[in-house]
């Protein structure tokens, strides 16, 4: 080694703190790993989001193909230099009238399409009133767009009332706890979950739009676990509700999920979508979403409107893992949508309960602190339309017999 390079080496390593962290990490039994999956696993995968079955349908695969075989494999460049192709166009313009939006926007993530929507609708002056349990791309969001954020209680359409109302009369406070003067113009934004991905609770969307429109708030709802299940025929969660198209609510989705490919959307009023284009840094500053990701997720969009049963199928299936897992006595949350929580006494339990569960067969999601704002850990399963009762079954069979003692 050169001289010179080794007399400018530090005596200690700056990131000497990180086995103190990693240790903090495995007493907690917090520590986490990445565990490739193989092609071609035995195992029977209730952890991944493959709601409607079609990450592997042969439709949704050759779409994504014959997309990378026609654009190549990358988008080349951002959506405004060289990343938007008329794929993306077509996509953008079949989920806007798949859900009954106005107007769609295509990103690389759901996440980078979370990020876009606050921090382009928001900002110094505006209130953000946030669900607390909200994912974290939503959290992180409402951290990057240096609003005014006020977290409120879990599902209480109450407590954002309250909070919007302090908008208005002087009682929000800043980032720094400072209480505000009041201002009847000034700008709010209501952030939640549509389905929520921890326990699969749906939002009480009658009750928050309500609270929104008595202060002019706007409404946007991160409907990642909802497209493809909820609604009719999977046109998610603002259909179901009524709002799909409204002038005051903004929609994201992810196309990673019911949909098996990868990206992100935001789905709203047009003049919403071309402000994002314009403002929204996540969408200026990332190379567009990769033509096969997209070809795929269009190719999917297509299959479910020709096979719209497959949403309420997937939420049955949901519905017997709940009825089923509640018979053992397992402390199973009710499912709104597709996911289904089971809950662990501790971390370090839910960790070996899934690893148990993986010997026998069963992929199964762990979920646990910080990932859970409740703190509580729990293993969480997700349902897919294409299970058969038999899997049910045996899913249930497994996840009792492995369970930890309460």
């Amino acid at each position: 080694m050169d001289t010179a390079a080794q007399q400018q080496e530090p005596a200690e390593s700056p990131f000497g703190w990180l086995a103190d962290a990693d240790r903090v990490r495995r007493a907690a039994g917090l520590r986490r790993e990445l565990r490739p999956r193989a092609a071609d696993s035995p195992l029977l995968d209730l952890a991944g989001n493959d709601y409607l079955g079609l990450t592997r349908h042969p439709e949704v695969v050759r779409a994504g193909a014959d997309a990378c075989l026609r654009w190549g494999a990358g988008a080349t460049g951002s959506r405004l230099v060289t990343g938007t192709t008329a794929l993306h166009a077509e996509l953008e313009a079949e989920l806007a009238a798949f859900t009954g939006f106005e107007a769609a926007l295509v990103f690389a993530s759901g996440y980078a399409a979370n990020l876009a929507a606050i921090t382009a609708l928001t900002g110094p002056g505006t209130l953000l009133v946030s669900d607390a349990a909200n994912h974290a791309s939503l959290i992180d969001g409402c951290r990057l767009s240096k609003a005014t954020t006020e977290v409120v209680r879990h599902a209480d359409p109450d407590a954002v009332r309250k909070a919007l109302q302090g908008l208005h009369d002087g009682t929000a406070r800043d980032a720094d706890g400072h209480q505000g003067h009041g201002d009847p113009d000034a700008r709010a934004l209501v952030v939640s979950d549509a389905v929520f991905s921890v326990d699969g609770d749906a939002a009480p969307l009658a009750g928050l739009v309500a609270a929104c429109r008595a202060h002019g708030a706007a409404l946007l709802l991160d409907d990642a676990h909802g497209l493809g299940v909820m609604g009719e025929g999977g046109r998610g969660s603002a259909n179901a509700a009524g709002l799909a198209g409204a002038p005051d609510v903004v929609c994201t989705v992810t196309l990673s999920k019911s949909f098996g490919a990868q990206g992100g959307a935001v789905l709203g009023p047009a003049v919403v979508i071309e402000h994002l284009v314009n403002a929204a840094r996540s969408f200026i500053f990332d190379t567009g979403l990769a033509p096969a990701a997209a070809g795929a997720a269009l190719a999917a969009l297509r299959l479910l409107r020709r096979e719209p049963d497959r949403a309420g199928r997937a939420r049955q299936v949901a519905r017997d893992f709940h009825r089923l897992l509640a018979e053992r006595g397992l402390d199973v949350t009710a499912p709104d949508a597709c996911v289904v929580s089971v809950r662990a006494p501790t971390p370090g339990s839910a960790l070996a309960w899934a690893a148990r569960c993986r010997d026998e067969g069963l992929a199964v999601g762990c979920f646990r602190p910080p990932s859970v704002p409740d703190g509580v850990s729990r293993l969480r399963l997700t349902a897919r339309c294409d299970l058969t009762g038999r899997q049910v079954r045996r899913a249930v069979d497994v996840i009792a017999a492995t369970a930890p003692p309460r």
